[in-house]
């Protein structure tokens, strides 16, 4: 039985390692050249296989694509969920923003650009890429949920405050990646920019003499 396991084992592993392979190769081209750039063939010659192995684990050349932005968002869900929560939920949403999103684009730009920028080829394939965006999304909305729990949120909606969020870490990784930040205060503009949304938040206080 033993013996069975491990010969059944082998392709699984085998595979999940090749598809691996595949996906960082067809990272690297697009980040490198572009997504115009990306072909079966030159993939597959990156990794040193045939164009066969592509299509047995992928399918197509656009379900390669949809693959690399569910590779995105998978990232995203699990460096948000390793990110330990503190005392001070304020600090933990700006840090989720500066220290996940923010690297997550600079390092792989190129994953950033086709989860976040670019529409799928075939919408019937990217059903997977909707689920792990929510799936991403759920780590963020955690840590909204603790704004609102220490009377942070005022009037604002939890979905609402967590789109604020997301569309301001986007916008400024756009920015950011398009050489618009300037280098050496890049991380302060962040960090600036989601503090005072997330401020901005905070229900104000009543003025003096106010009913």
């Amino acid at each position: 039985m033993l013996r069975y396991a491990v010969a059944v084992g082998r392709p699984r592993r085998h595979r999940e390692s090749t598809a691996d392979a595949l996906l960082q190769a067809a990272e690297r081209i697009v980040e490198s050249e572009g997504l115009e750039a990306l072909t079966v063939r030159r993939v597959a010659n990156a990794v040193g296989t045939t164009t066969r192995a592509v299509y047995t684990v992928y399918g197509s050349k656009d379900a390669l694509i949809v693959a690399l932005g569910s590779r995105a968002f998978e990232l995203l869900r699990t460096q948000i969920e390793a990110r330990p929560l503190t005392a001070d939920p304020a600090a933990d949403l700006v840090e989720a923003g500066v220290e996940v999103f923010r690297r997550f684009a600079i390092e792989h730009p190129a994953l950033f650009r086709i989860g976040f920028r670019q529409t799928s080829p075939e919408p019937a394939l990217a059903a997977d890429v909707r689920a792990l965006a929510r799936q991403a999304r759920a780590g963020l909305e955690t840590r909204v949920e603790r704004l609102g729990n220490a009377g942070l949120l005022g009037d604002y909606p939890i979905s609402e405050a967590v789109s604020a969020f997301h569309a301001l870490c986007e916008g400024l990784a756009a920015m950011e990646l398009r050489s618009l930040l300037p280098a050496g205060d890049a991380q302060l503009i962040w960090s600036g920019a989601l503090s005072a949304l997330v401020r901005g938040f905070k229900p104000s206080k009543p003025s003096p003499g106010s009913h």
